[in-house]
């Protein structure tokens, strides 16, 4: 279960990283900022559903080992 605020955090980076190569634009125009944005909110809120909903018996990695 996510509840650090780094990992939310690498979350949105990430989707932000993905929209930006699917859209072609490393900024929004004014024009596209909501649609943009909501698409970054979007894929974040799956990622985080998929991350709290997947099962496994193993323990938790440590990034930082």
């Amino acid at each position: 279960m996510l509840n650090e605020p780094d990992e939310h955090q690498e979350i949105r980076d990430a989707a932000l990283q993905f929209v930006r190569k699917v859209s072609g634009f490393p900024k929004p125009s004014t024009r596209n900022e909501a649609p943009f944005n909501g698409a970054v909110s979007d894929i974040s809120d799956i990622v985080v559903r998929l991350l709290n909903e997947l099962e496994t018996t193993a323990p938790p990695k440590d990034r930082d080992v």
